[in-house]
C-alpha cells in the first residue's frame, strides 16, 4: 500500500520537517496558506483536489505539482535519519525559535534546521549584528571585518554570517579567536559544511555557535537558496553591516531586505578605485546605509537599534494616555 504525506507527518512538526524537504525556501504560495492552516492540513491540502483558498484550480494544481513525491516513504526514511544525526528542527512556538523571522511574514521559513547551541536565536534581536560582503575581498576588508566582529564579540553580542570566503569566514575566525558567539546561516544542509575549504571553521562553528538552515541535511546550496538567505540573515539581526561589496554582490540583498524589514544597515568605506567598494558607496549614496568607519561607528548603530528596540517594548506595555480635553 503507497504511503501518504498524511501517513508520515501526523504532528506540526513533522509536517514542516516535510515541507521543507518537498518545498524551495522563500516560496510565499506556500507560506500564504501555511499562515492560514497548520503543516499537517497543508500537507492534506496537497494531496487532496479542495479548493485552495486565494488560488485558481489551475494555480493549486501547479502547487501540488510541487508537492506530489512518488513515495512518501522516501520522506519517513529521511525523517528517521535527522533524528538520529542529533540534527535538532525548531518550528514556530519552540522556545528558540527567533521571533525576528516574524517579520518576514508569508516567506517566513517553514522550520529551521540547527547544528549548536540553538539558544542563541532566542537572543534579542538587538544582541545580534550580521557581517557579510564579498567573498573575493581584499586585505583591507578582511581586515576591517576581523576588526569590526571582534568589537562585536567583546560586546557580548553574537556575529551572524553565511559562512563564505571573504568577509564572513573572516567574521566568523574572529569572533571565535576573541571567545565570542557566532551564527552560520547556511544555503544548504547542516551536516555537509560548504564551502569545503570551511569545513573546519563551520565545524568549530558548530561545537562552539550555532550552524542553522532552512533546507534540510543533505540538501546543497544552489542559487536560489543563496539568494532566499539573504532575507534570513537580513531579519535575525537588527543591524547588518556591508563590509565590501561589488556591483553586483549578493551582500547587497542583505542590505535591501534588512532595509525594507525596517532594519538597520551600515556600510564600510573604501577606496572608490576600488571594485570591492562600489556595493557600500552606493548604499551610501542611496542613504539606504549609516558609514560605518571603525568600531565606535558601529557600536552606535547597534546601540540606536537596542534603544530603539527597548522604547518599543516600553510603549507596548505603558498604558495608554486618557484622550486630552479640549478647551473651549
Amino acid at each position: 500500500m503507497m504511503a501518504n504525506l498524511s501517513d508520515v507527518a501526523s504532528d506540526e512538526r513533522t509536517a514542516r520537517m516535510v515541507l521543507s524537504m518537498l518545498v524551495e525556501p522563500n516560496d510565499p504560495v506556500t507560506g500564504r496558506i501555511l499562515s492560514r492552516l497548520r503543516a499537517v492540513e497543508t500537507l492534506w491540502l496537497a494531496e487532496h483536489d479542495r479548493e485552495v483558498v486565494g488560488l485558481s484550480p489551475v494555480d493549486a494544481q501547479v502547487w501540488r505539482e510541487r508537492l506530489r513525491v512518488p513515495d512518501a516513504r522516501e520522506l519517513a526514511g529521511r525523517i528517521d535519519q535527522v533524528h538520529q544525526s542529533g540534527v535538532r528542527a525548531l518550528i514556530p512556538g519552540d522556545n528558540d525559535w527567533p521571533t525576528a523571522f516574524d517579520d518576514l511574514g508569508e516567506v517566513a521559513p517553514y522550520v529551521l534546521w540547527t547544528r549548536g547551541t540553538s539558544s542563541f536565536l532566542s537572543r534579542p534581536m538587538s544582541d545580534l549584528v550580521t557581517i557579510t560582503g564579498a567573498r573575493a575581498c581584499t586585505s583591507y576588508g578582511e581586515y576591517v571585518a576581523r576588526k569590526l566582529a571582534s568589537s562585536v564579540a567583546a560586546e557580548e553580542r553574537v556575529v551572524v554570517a553565511g559562512g563564505a570566503y571573504g568577509i564572513e569566514g573572516a567574521s566568523h575566525q574572529a569572533a571565535l579567536a576573541a571567545g565570542g558567539d557566532t551564527i552560520a546561516i547556511l544555503a544548504n544542509g547542516v551536516d555537509r559544511p560548504y564551502p569545503v575549504g570551511h569545513r573546519d571553521l563551520l565545524d568549530r562553528v558548530a561545537d562552539v555557535g550555532l550552524l542553522v538552515s532552512e533546507v534540510p541535511p543533505g540538501a546543497v546550496p544552489t542559487r536560489h537558496r543563496v539568494i532566499a538567505r539573504a532575507r534570513l540573515m537580513a531579519a535575525l539581526s537588527y543591524a547588518s553591516v556591508i563590509v565590501e561589496a561589488g556591483a553586483r554582490s549578493g551582500s547587497l540583498l542583505v542590505a535591501q531586505r534588512a532595509d525594507e524589514l525596517g532594519r538597520r544597515v551600515g556600510a564600510v568605506p573604501g577606496p572608490v578605485t576600488s571594485a570591492a567598494s562600489i556595493g557600500p558607496h552606493r548604499l551610501l549614496r542611496d542613504g539606504i546605509a549609516t558609514l560605518v568607519a571603525d568600531t565606535s561607528d558601529l557600536a552606535k548603530l547597534v546601540e540606536r537599534g537596542q534603544v530603539s528596540r527597548e522604547r518599543l517594548d516600553m510603549e507596548q506595555v505603558r498604558p495608554p494616555s486618557p484622550a486630552p480635553t479640549r478647551t473651549l
